[in-house]
């Protein structure tokens, strides 16, 4: 008669103990999620997990950072941290004020198109920011073809003559060539298509 006893005994203890382990299999799944979900330390500068928008920024805040930031895919391609340090002295050039490092950042053919007064002119009141390389793809002729996106602000008498707004999001696919050792913009009309709306 007394040797019943021990059975409820166990039960008592068995749902404790499968609550304890419920919430160690269950905590030490979210631990790992957090871990997992950090980039790795190898991981380039600038790549983040997903593409920001600036459409979250108020006006005051436009055009958004002025850092080149790479998506996953971008940051995959063979020649994504040296196209990510191309567009960085590209847009610092312009947000910069200075001729002298956008020559560097484009071809010679596009520099002949472009006086330094012209280039002045234009980008006088220009600032880019919210800039992310989207893609990168191998064109012919060991050309690449760079999907990006970034937001401009400016004086509307500076915009595009079809666009006169002070605040452009901008989607251009702009072709990159191989010239003396590094990648350069290439001209307008190699591969170079341009989007682009007000804010």
């Amino acid at each position: 008669m007394t040797s019943a006893s021990p059975a409820p005994v166990r039960q008592r203890w068995l749902i404790p103990a499968l609550i304890v382990v419920l919430s160690l299999t269950i905590g030490g799944g979210l631990l790992a999620r957090e871990v997992y979900k950090q980039p790795p330390a190898d991981q380039p500068a600038g790549v983040v997990a997903a593409a920001p928008t600036s459409s979250s920024l108020s006006a005051a805040e436009e055009p958004g950072p002025s850092t080149v930031l790479l998506t996953p895919d971008a940051a995959d391609h063979p020649q994504g941290a040296a196209l990510r340090a191309m567009f960085q002295a590209y847009f610092d050039s312009i947000n910069q004020r200075e001729y002298a490092l956008w020559t560097t950042t484009v071809t010679v053919k596009r520099r002949q198109q472009k006086t330094e007064q012209d280039w002045r002119k234009g980008n006088q009141s220009t600032r880019d920011g919210s800039i992310t390389i989207y893609r990168i793809e191998t064109a012919p002729d060991d050309t690449l073809r760079v999907l990006l996106g970034f937001t401009s602000t400016q004086n509307p008498e500076d915009a595009p003559a079809e666009l006169k707004a002070s605040c452009i999001r901008w989607r251009p696919v702009w072709s990159v060539v191989p010239e003396n050792n590094a990648w350069k913009l290439d001209v307008a009309g190699t591969g170079n298509t341009l989007e682009k709306d007000a804010c």
